[in-house]
């Protein structure tokens, strides 16, 4: 059951609200669109977990936090723009968005957490900002559609299965700073030419 109204496919979320509550959404498959008003700081944990028919949501600048897995697996997603105001995307939060084609990650945040973007095959461009230390395991996991990326020079480390199975991923800039590049990070990129 859903935790706010939805009319026609569409999310009522309150004006005054300050977080998406924790599994607010969960598995509401009638959910399609959603605009969260001004004033939201934060998307709880699992907050639209399993919302299979969301093709498009509109983020406010302001918020600061998308919690652990809170576009899991929301498959008919495409296009989302992260504000700048956000620090932290948390493990699995885009993990299983199928649909989701590119992805500007905001230069606030500092670590890709685990499974962020696992299994988003038609995921064809990242930016990943200068202020990103660590790109965690299983981070890009299974991007089958991503051609190429650039790792910002403050990354030191890639940690295991970063990018395994990105098996279109025929170039990757990694900068002298990186000192460890974990068991199998790039496991399957079986385009890596570069």
């Amino acid at each position: 059951m859903c935790a706010y109204e939805i009319k026609d496919g569409v999310a009522i979320i309150p004006e005054g609200t300050t977080k998406i509550d924790n599994k607010a959404f969960w598995d509401c498959v009638e959910l399609v669109s959603v605009i969260i008003p001004d004033g939201v700081t934060e998307i709880g944990e699992y907050a639209f977990y399993g919302c299979s028919n969301l093709v498009k949501i509109t983020l406010p600048m302001g918020i600061t936090t998308i919690g652990k897995r809170a576009f899991y697996k929301c498959a008919a997603l495409a296009d989302i723009v992260i504000p700048e105001s956000v620090t932290m995307i948390g493990d699995s939060a885009f993990y299983g968005c199928t649909g989701l084609v590119a992805i500007t990650i905001p230069a606030n945040v500092t670590t890709v957490c685990r499974y962020s973007f696992y299994g988003c095959t038609a995921l064809a461009g990242v930016h990943v900002p200068a202020t990103v230390t660590e790109i965690d395991e299983y981070a890009f996991c299974g991007c089958a559609s991503l051609v190429d990326i650039t790792i910002p020079e403050g990354v030191t480390a890639i940690a295991s299965h970063a990018f395994c199975r990105c098996t279109s991923l025929a170039g990757i800039t990694i900068p002298k700073g990186v000192k460890e590049i974990a068991l199998e990070a790039f496991y399957g990129c079986k385009g890596l030419v570069d």
